[in-house]
């Protein structure tokens, strides 16, 4: 049985295919497209016309990919930009008489619990651990062994919120980046609370902008690694601070010119540091894994 998983998210839209075999998977084919559904207002709950036609053209030829491949069943599902988007439902009904794709609008409760299953595929929990997954809308934190989910929150503090709200100068400026600090501060203090609490050793980065961060150490490190075929990478704590705030230093295009960075992230990048550093500060975690299994590793392990 063929499988096509499809990750709406706020920056990027993922497709990923699957061939099932009883208790099994072989991930035949994958793909991301960064459509940029939350371009423009994201903060004002709407996706822009432009925005709403790049995501429409998008499934339209993830359609016709699955179509070539020949696809069983799928299962879509939309985060954030159109979970809080007051036309997030006319999207979904578009892309339905479009592409014939039926998208889930999934609460950032069930996102976190799709990101919880991926990252526990991986690998990647050894220990008590806090997992963060930095998307464009939001950010979800998972607190977990290998045995279990012990708490899970979603917050509406994703990348390009903040970039849309604070980010007003390259480099970012000390006023700016006092101004994100100040708002998730307020944002997180449950979270700081649960892990003061549980006191997590590892903090597991999901996907996105933790690979970014990994492929820019690998490239600067000259290291013999290719995270598109790894399922974890563990970071050296020193090397990822270095290049955490090299970032942070950095104008657009200096950044846009380091070995492993990829245009998408070029700027949601310098907020993805902020963030991480910031929780790495608070919880005085100094252990960083990369999983590189994610909410669409979570969605294809529920088929199995």
């Amino acid at each position: 049985m063929r499988i096509a998983v499809i990750d709406l998210g706020t920056n990027t839209f993922h497709l990923l295919i699957a061939e099932i075999k009883q208790k099994n998977f072989d991930v035949i084919y994958k793909t991301n497209v960064p459509v940029k559904l939350g371009e423009g207002k994201i903060n004002e709950n709407v996706i822009i016309p432009v925005a709403f036609e790049r995501g429409l053209a998008c499934l339209k030829n993830f359609a016709d990919t699955m179509t070539e491949y020949q696809v069983d069943q799928v299962r879509a599902t939309a985060t954030s930009a159109v979970r809080s988007a007051q036309n997030g439902q006319d999207f979904v009904e578009a892309v339905r008489e479009k592409t014939g794709i039926a998208i889930e609008i999934i609460s950032g409760d069930d996102e976190a619990e799709l990101i919880y299953q991926g990252v526990k595929l991986s690998g990647a929990i050894q220990n008590l651990s806090l997992i963060m997954d930095i998307g464009g809308g939001s950010v979800e934190f998972i607190l977990c062994d290998n045995e279990k989910l012990i708490w899970k929150k979603s917050y509406n503090i994703g990348a390009a919120r903040l970039a849309q709200q604070f980010f007003n100068s390259d480099p970012i400026s000390d006023d700016d980046r006092n101004a994100i600090l100040y708002h998730i501060q307020g944002e997180l203090a449950d979270l700081f609370e649960i892990c003061e609490r549980y006191q997590p050793q590892t903090l597991i980065g999901s996907a996105g902008a933790f690979e970014t961060f990994a492929e820019l150490i690998i490239n600067k490190k000259n290291k013999q690694i290719d995270i598109n075929k790894a399922e974890t990478y563990v970071f050296n704590f020193d090397e990822y601070i270095e290049v955490a705030i090299r970032l942070l230093n950095l104008n657009h295009q200096e950044r846009a010119a380091m070995p492993g960075m990829i245009p998408l992230r070029v700027d949601m990048i310098v907020m993805a540091a902020l963030i991480t550093n910031y929780v790495l500060g608070r919880t005085k975690i100094n252990q960083l894994t990369l999983s590189t299994y994610d909410l669409k590793m979570g969605s294809l392990a529920n088929f199995l």
